[in-house]
Parts: structure tokens; sequence; C-alpha cells
């Protein structure tokens, strides 16, 4: 993937001349070499899923879930099926 940097005082073009840009990777915008905001193109994804990404909370409900998942295990989604149509048959 290449990553295109483009310094803020030369970003001078209107936003969507640049969507075009990003096709091979991130356009990185950059104040005096320092990264301060990135153009990447988004693929199967929805504004829900792009808002969750950047979401703290939501990426610490997710951090913690993972961690007890490691220590503690978990049901398979197999496992998870069998229960469900267990239930819906009763």
């Amino acid at each position: 993937m290449t990553v295109k940097k483009l310094e803020v005082t030369d970003a001078t073009e209107p936003l969507a001349s640049y969507l075009g840009k990003g096709e091979t990777g991130p356009l990185v915008i950059v104040d005096a070499g320092r990264p301060v905001a990135a153009l990447v193109l988004l693929e199967n994804t929805d504004l829900e899923t792009v808002a969750l990404s950047t979401e703290p909370d939501f990426l610490e409900l997710i951090r913690a879930s993972r961690a007890r998942q490691a220590e503690e295990g978990g049901l398979s989604a197999a496992e998870v099926r069998r229960h469900l149509e267990g239930e819906s048959s009763v």
C-alpha cells in the first residue's frame, strides 16, 4: 500500500479533487511534516461502522470482550446455533 503525503499548506484544491488520489492508499495531510488528517477510501462499509470505529467507549468494550474471551473462552457459532434452535423448538 502506498501512503501519499500532502502538506496542509499545499492542500488548496477542493476536497473532491483529492478523492481519486488516494486509490492506492491513504492520503495523509501533514502540518510541518506531522500527520494531522487522512483521506481514506472506504469500501464495503456504512456510516455507523465508521462512527463506531472511532468511538473510544465502543473500542474499549470490544477490547474488554476480546480479553474476556481469551481468558474464559466462549461459545462457537455452532454451539450458539444449537442452543438457539433448541429454544425455538420448545
